[in-house]
């Protein structure tokens, strides 16, 4: 529940924050923060494919269920990190919520896999808490995800 409220908050945060041009924040672009992202990947022996948002992902599992969509109520267990290895976040049991009201990096790469599958997801700043950051997450974070998709509704 703690998870589902700060992913909530903190994209709530990052919608509302991220088009006000009198903040003076202005999101990097994913392809600014690519040679970042992939060097990440190559030394976390991650074989990575870039999906066309700019977020790089790796299927491990696909699974064989359910391929959930953003209105999917899902359940993970999952860990966060940023890319200098520092953990930031990682559920202590799985924890369920709407993946519309997650970040973007979620939204597009949880419906990569199926029910049952995991997947390991590098995504750029813009795709996370851009500019504003949010909470422990400082601006312009890369993060890198591990997620289970243990259930989809």
């Amino acid at each position: 529940m703690k998870l589902l409220m700060f992913l909530a908050s903190a994209f709530m945060l990052t919608l509302a924050g991220c088009g006000k041009e009198d903040k003076g924040c202005t999101n990097v672009k994913p392809a600014d923060e690519e040679a970042q992202i992939l060097a990440y990947a190559a030394a976390n022996g991650i074989t990575a494919v870039k999906h066309s948002s700019g977020m790089y992902y790796q299927v491990v599992t696909q699974g064989s269920g359910v391929v959930p969509n953003v209105n999917s109520t899902v359940t993970v267990n999952y860990t966060g990190k940023f890319l200098n290895g520092t953990l930031f976040d990682k559920s202590a049991a799985p924890v369920s919520f709407k993946l519309n009201q997650v970040i973007e990096g979620w939204i597009v790469g949880i419906p990569l896999i199926n029910k049952g599958g995991s997947i390991k997801m590098i995504i750029p700043s813009s795709m996370a808490y851009g500019c504003n950051g949010a909470r422990t997450i400082p601006p312009n974070s890369v993060l890198y995800f591990e997620v289970d998709l243990i259930d989809v509704q």
